[in-house]
């Protein structure tokens, strides 16, 4: 889910100071915060910042951060201490990300260290057990260790000062918009090699972890069997519950399709009758936010962030709940107009969302903010 370069013209640095330079540090592959990380490179390297993209090798192959304007260098710990110990500003995306940062910061010395931001894109702040405990941990040590955290959502930031963070502040996250060969992608086109020409096309895009909620997700499924024409899901995305989710739905003979990791996701969400979006978590929802933009109803759980982004251009009901579930996408596959309806009010929903310039705009303001206190 990658894009286009956001056209902004080159800035050089005010009063003739050196550029700014900055590290974004991601702490794994996922769509959000890459696509996020993408774009933020794109519109700081525009305004003449130097930016240091440290990720996984992967994420620059689907990414391509180079091209947005960034070195690119991979996390291993002594890269990624040499890259923050050179940074006028570390900004880190995630708790892991954030709690690999504050190390390597504590690495490069007393003398000149740089102030961390971090961004927290999502998470699971009601883990239970031993992972419960680590997670609440992480998050109190990276909430302590960060000059600013930056929250996508309201819940976000809340946790964040719960965790014991200094300054908390609400930044959304903006998604990209389409540009080329994926705004003008050909729906028909997508129907055809998912074998959807004559049925309806549900999908849900995201990695396959417990905390999407995809078991929950098939329950619904296996209930569509009675729709006349029978409905096909398709998934994308990967991840560890892979085999387990093929095993059954092989089983039960569900009309389900695994797709894997797609670059096109975006071009095949547009092509679907319904997006739905089960998760027992989310913060600001990378699947919610492309699929109210594009016009496609959405079926979501009320959890997280997701109240507060979709508003009421959205079917909301309870995790866990197949039975609404599987009754609000049934719903909506026989109400052409409702589908319609939400399609309308979720263009005009997310027009309302900040642009990639505004976040871009922020996220440097905090930039300035924390290089003025350092100055003064």
């Amino acid at each position: 889910m990658s894009s286009s370069p956001v056209p902004v013209p080159a800035q050089s640095p005010p009063y003739g100071r050196p550029p700014l330079r900055t590290v974004q540090v991601l702490g794994g592959a996922g769509a959000g915060s890459s696509t996020h990380v993408r774009s933020l490179t794109n519109g700081l390297a525009a305004r003449g910042v130097r930016v240091t993209v440290c990720a996984p090798a992967e994420a620059e192959g689907e990414y391509d951060f180079t091209g947005a304007g960034a070195s690119f260098a991979p996390d291993a710990v002594s890269t990624l201490r040499a890259a923050c110990a050179g940074a006028d500003v570390v900004h880190a995306h995630g708790v892991r990300a954030g709690m690999r940062a504050a190390l390597a910061l504590r690495g490069s010395g007393p003398g000149r260290r740089a102030p961390l931001v971090v961004t927290w894109h999502g998470g699971a702040p009601d883990a239970e057990g031993a992972l419960g405990r680590l997670t609440r941990l992480l998050e109190r040590r990276v909430a302590r260790a960060a000059a600013v955290v930056l929250g996508a959502s309201t819940e976000l930031v809340d946790l964040a000062r719960m965790r014991g963070a200094r300054d908390a502040r609400l930044a959304p996250v903006a998604v990209p918009v389409p540009a080329g060969p994926e705004a003008a992608a050909d729906p028909g086109k997508a129907r055809a090699e998912l074998g959807a020409v004559e049925r309806p096309l549900v999908i849900a895009v995201g990695s396959l972890v417990p905390r999407r909620g995809y078991f929950v997700l098939l329950d619904a499924a296996r209930a569509w069997r009675v729709l006349d024409p029978v409905p096909l899901l398709v998934i994308a995305g990967e991840g560890p519950l892979r085999a387990e989710l093929a095993r059954r739905i092989e089983a039960e003979g569900l009309p389900v399709r695994l797709l894997g990791r797609r670059r096109d996701a975006a071009e095949l969400l547009a092509a679907a009758d319904v997006a739905v979006l089960p998760s027992r978590w989310e913060g600001r929802s990378l699947l919610a936010q492309e699929a109210l933009r594009a016009g496609v109803a959405l079926v979501a759980t009320a959890v997280g962030g997701v109240p507060e982004l979709v508003g009421d251009a959205a079917v909301l009901v309870p995790y866990g709940d197949h039975g609404a579930l599987s009754a609000a996408v049934a719903g909506l596959l026989g109400d052409p107009a409702r589908r319609a309806a939400l399609g309308a009010a979720g263009r005009s929903r997310a027009a309302t969302w900040p642009s990639e310039d505004d976040t871009v705009a922020q996220v440097l303001s905090v930039y300035d903010e924390l290089m003025a206190r350092r100055r003064s």
